[in-house]
């Protein structure tokens, strides 16, 4: 039996309708900065006012922090940072996906630490430095299924300056509270509902082929997948389907309690770290088929594709295609299977300065996957998956 670690700190609300019941909890401070993003989601769908209305009844003051963008940057983490400080606040609320909740996440950890952000990114251009302080507590509310970043340590920051874009994590940045209410998400469009919920789907099914995956691990990823493989069409298609949406919502979290990312994701971070724009998960889709089809070739992840495609539904699956098959089926499924490089302004030509990167961001673990990756491979890789 493998020997693992088992640790969920956070305290979880799951279900609709359970931001109703945010103020009775015992909230980590007095006042808090609530987190949104640059966007208007929050606030015109009114999920904004309904925290503000929650933390009222709680007692708690607050304060806003509207600037954090799509690929949250080091600039959007020093500036919350500021924001606690000037505005008095002893702890964070992350309302919004999971950009704003990583960004929160570095933000808590940054009113504590000196300097700046990328002091202690692990990046090749990041500081490297341990964080000495723990972070302000941090209560996240997720308005999306994707990046279980509600109940992780992981967040995803850009550098534009460096063209980084890479994993910073402590202990001290596990959310102390979060809310997943699926209520919070019946606004997101289809587009948005797809990738978000294949960023779920890869972040199980990259730590099913991962090398270092345990059976506890291996329970959450592959319930993760079979609900997503269920129910991600269904929302897809018909948004306000509750149901639907509650169920990628659990397949969601329970992805996020054991993220063994693998190669596949640094594959992505590399793509935006050139292309801010690029959505994560569209990212993470245009490079799939390629990424899975090269240990399916190889024979290298037969027991665990074969898993896999049967938690998607696929009868006495006997061999990695299944799965490859399956996939391809529910990226069309949710109108993904014509995702292009070129449409995000991506080159063939630029495909070639890639493989070397994958070397000094950081997304995944790109030694746990099934076989090692050479750099000639990364680029076969980018190269069969460029349209």
């Amino acid at each position: 039996m493998n020997q693992f670690i088992f640790n969920m700190p956070t305290r979880v609300l799951f279900g609709a309708g359970q931001l109703n019941h945010l103020h009775e909890e015992t909230l980590p401070g007095k006042k808090a900065l609530i987190v949104t993003s640059n966007g208007q989601s929050t606030k015109k769908n009114g999920y904004l006012a309904q925290v503000e209305k929650e933390l009222d009844l709680a007692g708690i003051a607050h304060a806003l922090f509207d600037e954090v963008r799509p690929n949250p940057t080091k600039e959007n983490v020093m500036d919350g940072a500021k924001a606690v400080k000037d505005n008095g606040c002893d702890f964070v609320v992350a309302l919004g996906g999971g950009s704003v909740m990583d960004c929160s996440k570095c933000i808590a950890l940054m009113v504590t630490n000196p300097g700046d952000i990328w002091d202690y990114s692990l990046s090749s251009q990041g500081g490297k430095k341990n964080a000495e302080f723990d972070a302000i507590p941090i209560v996240a509310i997720t308005t999306s299924a994707g990046t279980g970043s509600e109940v992780d340590i992981a967040a995803v920051i850009s550098n534009d300056e460096t063209k980084e874009k890479t994993g910073i994590f402590f202990p001290s940045m596990f959310p102390t509270l979060s809310v997943v209410d699926a209520k919070l998400m019946l606004s997101v469009p289809p587009k948005f509902t797809a990738y978000q919920g294949m960023d779920a789907f890869f972040h199980a099914s990259e730590s099913v082929i991962n090398k270092n995956e345990h059976p506890m691990g291996e329970k959450f990823a592959l319930k993760a997948i079979e609900l997503i493989a269920k129910n991600l069409p269904i929302a897809y298609k018909d948004g306000s389907n509750l149901e639907a949406r509650e169920n990628m919502a659990l397949a969601n979290t329970l992805a996020g309690y054991y993220m063994l990312c693998t190669s596949a994701h640094t594959i992505e971070h590399v793509m935006g770290s050139y292309h801010e724009d690029l959505v994560h998960g569209a990212g993470l889709i245009m490079t799939a088929h390629a990424y899975y089809d090269f240990f399916a070739e190889k024979k290298a992840a037969e027991i665990p594709m074969i898993k896999m495609a049967k938690a998607m539904g696929i009868e006495n699956p006997t061999s990695g295609k299944d799965f490859i098959k399956a996939l391809d089926d529910l990226i069309a499924a949710v109108g993904c299977a014509d995702l292009k490089m070129s449409d995000e302004g991506i080159t063939e030509e630029e495909l070639k300065l890639y493989p070397q990167r994958v070397h000094e961001v950081l997304g995944g673990d790109i030694t746990a996957d099934p076989l090692p990756l050479s750099d000639a491979d990364y680029l076969e890789i980018y190269q069969k998956s460029f349209r």
